[in-house]
């Protein structure tokens, strides 16, 4: 291993701020039921590449491979979705970490999920089957002056009060319509 990656590795992750994530976390505490309406705009840029429109940020490119008559620019929209899903497990384990006074030298989520998509948006086979994800696996690899138990304590209690993963498990009312 090269040497300027052993130190790297050696070296622990750059930690979120531990007082604002307390005082986050007193806020959270002091009103439970607070609900934050998050939204997005999703504009077609032709063929099946997307950008969506988040706050003021740059817009956010979805694209399909190929094989899906795609021009494999970007992620396709269910990749974006296991790549939100990793990024919102990372997150909790680094709030975790520091909440805990775990410093991590690393954190990475690999991620896999298995879907049909033998029916092609509903143009291909319309059989009954069951539709998006059947299984997703996220595997984490952490280094932590910490026991193998305690990481996964971390991996749990992260995956427990993920949003996404539990938007995942949790049936979600989803309302789709025609703009007037």
């Amino acid at each position: 291993m090269p040497e300027t990656l052993k130190a790297a590795r050696a070296a622990a992750l750059p930690p979120v701020d531990s007082e604002a994530l307390a005082a986050l976390a007193a806020r959270g505490k002091a009103n439970p039921e607070a609900v934050v309406t998050l939204k997005a705009r999703t504009v077609c840029e032709g063929k099946f590449r997307n950008l969506t429109y988040i706050r003021t940020l740059p817009p956010h490119v979805i694209d399909e491979p190929p094989h899906l008559l795609g021009d494999d620019t970007a992620p396709n929209p269910s990749e974006a979705v296991l790549a939100a899903l990793g990024s919102c497990l990372s997150v909790g384990i680094q709030a975790n970490a520091v909440a805990r006074g775990i410093a991590l030298r690393r954190l990475e989520v690999r991620l896999e999920g298995d879907i049909n998509v033998t029916s092609v948006w509903g143009v291909g086979d319309l059989s009954p089957k069951p539709l998006g994800f059947t299984a997703i696996r996220a595997t984490f690899v952490l280094e932590a002056d910490t026991s193998r138990a305690a990481l996964e304590d971390l991996v749990a209690h992260a995956d427990a009060w993920s949003p996404v993963a539990n938007t995942l498990r949790n049936p979600v009312p989803v309302a789709v319509t025609l703009a007037d």
